[in-house]
């Protein structure tokens, strides 16, 4: 591998896989020095309890190509990938499962697709080798519903083998469950997004470790992803607007009440419409109060991290010289 900046950073998720792993590095220093494509491979050790922690540790030793970053404990995919970009210094990062799942001869396909001017290219299962019940159905509804919420129509949102350019990923910051939301995360940062298809292998040993019962943190996900594609720079636009109308039909039927009362001598305080009233008014004040400390929150966000509101594609001025 070159002493320069390598060309790509392979980065993988490691979590009880250390039959896979041997095999998975030797496919994917085989297709990229094929290429010629300089490389590294950043292995994150999530908690893993098999021994690929210390496989991991014992290869990194004796070769060149190999950083192996061994988190403390079980964190999850998402922490896994964000550790493997933040120590990933290539022009390009790519990400696939340690499972053998993902092929790693499709990486240049992927890399060449970066190069016509994407930003992302997200790899697509077409013929996946997964369990109908427990993998696919479930897969197929997530994806339409992110889809139909992010307004990013891609068809596999929960393909791990994914080639990103390396400042795209160093604008995206990582949290829960995000990293199946990379696409949509990738749209707001204003990104260029396309799809390839890829191969998709049948697991050859151990078993999944994910399965339907993510399902409801995947739709908590989608809700912040929502949030933050809509109202990320302005939460008072829909905090403020919740609790302002909230307030003006409270108030209004205060006043209402008010009217009946002293116009009409009926008595309001036994009726429900008077709870309504007041309830209807404290929590605009409280939606209102929401929305001005969200917008605190995200200026401190943004300020103290130096983070601006926007993106430069690129800067064009006429050549002087």
């Amino acid at each position: 591998m070159s002493a320069n900046v390598p060309d790509v950073s392979v980065v993988v998720p490691v979590r009880d896989e250390v039959e896979s792993l041997p095999l998975l590095m030797e496919a994917i220093a085989s297709t990229l020095s094929e290429n010629q494509i300089s490389y590294e491979i950043i292995c994150v050790d999530d908690g893993s309890t098999d021994g690929s922690a210390e496989f991991l540790k014992a290869q990194a030793q004796v070769r060149s190509d190999l950083k192996a970053v061994i988190l403390r404990r079980n964190y999850g995919q998402t922490a896994a990938m964000s550790a493997g970009f933040n120590y990933a210094v290539g022009k390009a990062v790519i990400t696939l499962d340690a499972d053998l799942q993902n092929d790693p001869a499709d990486i240049p396909m992927l890399l060449a697709k970066l190069d016509e001017g994407y930003d992302l290219v997200s790899g697509w299962r077409q013929n996946r080798q997964d369990g109908a019940v427990n993998r696919l159905l479930p897969s197929k509804i997530a994806n339409w519903l992110i889809r139909r919420t992010t307004s990013v129509y891609i068809h596999d949102y929960g393909c791990s083998l994914k080639a990103y350019r390396a400042e795209l990923v160093a604008d995206m910051h990582l949290y829960g469950e995000l990293h199946r939301f990379l696409p949509a995360l990738a749209y707001i940062e204003g990104a260029r997004i396309t799809e390839m298809p890829v191969r998709h292998h049948a697991r050859r040993f151990g078993r999944s470790k994910y399965g339907i019962s993510r399902t409801f943190r995947v739709l908590m996900d989608l809700l912040t992803i929502l949030f933050m594609k809509k109202f990320l720079t302005r939460p008072m636009h829909v905090f403020g607007l919740l609790g302002l109308t909230s307030m003006v039909l409270g108030a209004g039927l205060g006043i209402y009440l008010t009217f009946i009362k002293l116009a009409m001598g009926v008595m309001i305080g036994n009726r429900p419409l008077l709870i309504l009233a007041v309830l209807l008014f404290v929590t605009g004040v409280q939606l209102f109060c929401f929305g001005l400390l969200a917008e605190l929150l995200m200026r401190t966000y943004h300020e103290s991290q130096g983070r601006p509101i926007y993106r430069v594609r690129e800067v064009v001025t006429k050549d002087v010289s």
